[in-house]
């Protein structure tokens, strides 16, 4: 249960989901019975048939910046610089985003490292001074003469996650600035997409209020490091990437209202869960607020506030996928993930769906 080998799959990599369908609540659904240990199949749009007129749907509305630039280094040779956290990702940090210089750790990649010192050029209004590090993970001081963010919304590149490729004119045909967010996104700072949530039409979010479903927003920013693997044989010695979260406090009563009239809360995506857990107590209670999020979900954990979860597939051995195993229990995930590659389910970010309940 502990060791990192217990969290593999071999997935074809054809099912690796490389673009997203047209319309995005047609994905399928498989649904999982944690108690009865039965699998179903069925489209997304189905959901609404599974949530209960007094089901709290948690939805994650942080919004995905484009976090991916290419510069061009003081030798001339091409770099490509992925921010690992947007730097104005909370109220505090957003007036650093207007200072004309801010500090962000980033990936690199070069055909040669960049050296301490040296300084990059993305546009004319755009630089940045390598201050430190090694091995691909970089502290960059920007400079620039604006706003941060708009800056970023013009000339930076949707930050898809690696396994999904894209040729010149791919990038043309598929349509990723609009497909790579969710429909309600609204707080610019997450580097990656909560993906659970990219199976939502405005259509669908319409049905699921016409149900009676109370849809509360939260916010997590997800960072970069949804993507890091588990480099630990045991599990338990795997430190996560802390990510900045916010929970109102109109958000918080909605749920601690529904805990105590005992209904359910239904959290779209791990993003979710994590900041719903973290912000909990042991009786369920949730706290308004904000900070980072480092909370680190794996089979053992025992749940106080989400009682169904919607989530996508994951990666083998990913912090991910140890989450909904300490859901649902490890056998009977990966017992459903074998079913799924029978199945021919996509996989992934652009993938299909399952609830959890």
């Amino acid at each position: 249960m502990y060791s990192i080998e217990d969290y593999a799959y071999a997935l074809p990599e054809e099912l690796i989901a490389q673009t997203p369908l047209s319309a995005r609540d047609r994905s399928r659904l498989m649904v999982l019975d944690r108690n009865q240990k039965t699998i179903g199949h069925h489209q997304f749009t189905d959901i609404v048939d599974f949530l209960l007129p007094d089901d709290v749907l948690i939805i994650n509305d942080t919004r995905v910046v484009r976090a991916r630039l290419q510069g061009r280094k003081e030798t001339g040779g091409k770099i490509e610089v992925f921010l690992l956290d947007y730097p104005g990702a909370s109220a505090r940090q957003s007036s650093s985003l207007k200072s004309g210089a801010l500090v962000c750790d980033c990936i690199t990649r070069s055909s040669k490292p960049p050296r301490p010192g040296s300084r990059i050029a993305f546009t004319r209004e755009l630089g940045a001074t390598v201050l430190s590090g090694g091995e691909g993970v970089y502290r960059l001081k920007f400079h620039f003469s604006g706003n941060f963010a708009h800056i970023l919304e013009r000339t930076g590149e949707v930050p898809l996650p690696p396994y999904i490729k894209r040729t010149a004119s791919q990038s043309s045909r598929v349509k990723d600035r609009e497909a790579y967010q969710t429909v309600y996104a609204q707080k610019d700072g997450a580097v990656a997409a909560p993906t659970a949530g990219l199976h939502f039409s405005d259509g669908l979010i319409a049905s699921v209020r016409r149900k009676g479903v109370r849809i509360v927003p939260i916010t997590l920013h997800v960072g970069y490091g949804t993507f890091l693997p588990v480099r630990v044989a045991d599990i338990r010695e795997h430190k996560m990437h802390g990510e900045w979260y916010h929970i109102s406090e109109r958000s918080a009563a909605t749920v601690n209202d529904a805990k105590a009239q005992g209904q359910r809360v239904v959290a779209v995506g791990t993003t979710s869960v994590r900041s719903l857990e973290f912000a909990g107590d042991e009786t369920g209670r949730l706290r308004p607020g904000e900070g980072r999020c480092d909370l680190y979900i794996y089979p053992g954990y025992r749940f106080h506030v989400v009682d169904a979860l919607i989530t996508n597939f994951h990666l083998p051995k990913s912090t991910l996928l140890m989450l909904v195993s300490a859901f649902a229990g490890r056998e009977f995930i990966l017992r459903a993930y074998q079913e799924a590659i029978r199945q021919r389910y996509r996989f992934y970010s652009y993938g299909d769906s399952m609830l959890i309940h």
